[in-house]
């Protein structure tokens, strides 16, 4: 079959969990002999790829603040238009919108007989949205549980939604036990997020310990999207600026997709500092597949893909059950950050210094995304989609 994905801003290693899913689900199409294309207002292609298909009636710049979408896409006719050309050009028999927004799924624009998916990457419920579902796409598709759950909440009709995890795109083995011991004992903590103040980063180098006894490597990356103009140069100067005057800390450039793995597989332990709930938790599964525990907050859909793999931190302070999260809300209230941060911490020493502890999730972490190859991935894919 041909399958068409269809993402505004998506760009080949941009640090955004939208546009990586994508990537890992057109990679396992391919690997089940499918054809997968993306269509994209983000890019020109790389190197030419062939399976990247950019629009010429529109075109994202590098960063876009999140109120320009809609006026960029004030040309529906247009853009519509162009979509179906590509769609029936290269004979699309499922086109899944990526977003309700950037993946067009308010417009839907597939010609008759294409089978259609909306994709549901973050809590929303509103006019894009609703528009979205009264196209009555073939299937919803979200991340997670958590999120049906969530759509239940904000009062849509979830109940035939499809949770589909993200897969991991590439594959790295994780190291042996006498490796994982040394590690445990002299590696650094290492923190990979984009540069969004939700991400927690800032919060947690303040609340950094005195003495921490190890490095800590925190990679940042803009995203290609914001939620107003100069917000990641400012969380990167906030960061930047916390770090220099800490010894121990070290902030790294970016990283490509595919070099993720291997950075959290060279770390003690993963951190996942963010403040408000993940859908999935892309850094955390990438983390967990390479044998490295996390630790992070029971928000969102975290608990349930650390389980025994590493720690959650509770509202306050302590462990979360597997799969039961702490706050559902969109954010943490801020006069409970510095409280939250220290029992993050506190969560991150005492795991390590626990040997019996930390080898047991590191042997658990790996096991946490089995089930999330991209092969396996895209063939829950398919079977969603099938008349």
């Amino acid at each position: 079959m041909n399958i068409a994905l269809v993402m505004l801003t998506y760009r080949p290693d941009e640090p955004a969990g939208i546009e990586r899913a994508l990537a890992s689900l057109a990679a396992g199409l391919r690997e089940l002999g499918h054809r997968a294309v993306i269509i994209t207002a983000g890019s020109r292609g790389r190197d030419h790829d062939p399976d990247l298909l950019p629009l010429t009636s529109l075109a994202f710049p590098r960063t876009i603040p999140y109120e320009e979408i809609p006026g960029i896409l004030a040309d529906t006719v247009n853009i519509g238009e162009e979509v179906r050309r590509l769609l029936r050009e290269h004979e699309i028999d499922i086109v899944c919108w990526g977003d309700a927004v950037s993946g067009l799924g308010f417009l839907n624009p597939a010609p008759p007989g294409t089978r259609t998916a909306l994709m549901v990457h973050f809590p929303r419920a509103d006019e894009a949205m609703r528009e979205s579902l009264a196209h009555e796409p073939d299937a919803v598709v979200t991340v997670s549980p958590f999120m049906i759950d969530e759509a239940a909440r904000a009062g849509l009709d979830s109940s035939r939604w499809h949770a589909l995890p993200n897969a991991l795109l590439c594959q790295c083995d994780p190291p042996g036990p006498d490796v994982r011991e040394r590690l445990r004992r002299t590696a650094p903590v290492r923190v990979v997020a984009r540069a969004d103040p939700q991400k927690g980063v800032a919060d947690l180098l303040r609340a950094l310990p005195e003495h921490p006894g190890r490095t800590v490597q925190i990679v940042l990356a803009r995203a290609g999207f914001e939620l107003w103009p100069g917000l990641q140069d400012q969380v990167l100067q906030e960061c930047r600026e916390l770090a220099d005057k800490l010894p121990d800390v070290e902030i790294l450039s970016p990283l490509a997709w595919d070099e993720v793995q291997a950075f959290f597989a060279g770390a003690a332990v993963a951190v996942v500092p963010s403040t408000g709930p993940e859908s999935f938790g892309n850094v955390a599964a990438e983390a967990l597949s390479v044998g490295t525990p996390v630790v992070g907050f029971g928000l969102g859909h975290l608990p349930a893909l650390i389980g025994a793999g590493g720690r959650t931190v509770g509202l306050g302070g302590g462990h979360e059950a597997d799969g039961v999260p702490a706050l559902t809300g969109p954010s943490v209230r801020i006069a409970e950050v510095a409280e939250r941060m220290d029992a993050l911490w506190q969560a991150t020493t005492d795991l390590l210094d626990d040997v019996e502890a930390y080898h047991a999730a590191a042997r658990e972490a790996p096991l946490r995304t089995v089930p999330y190859s991209p092969a396996v991935v895209a063939g829950e894919f398919l079977r969603m989609m099938a008349p």
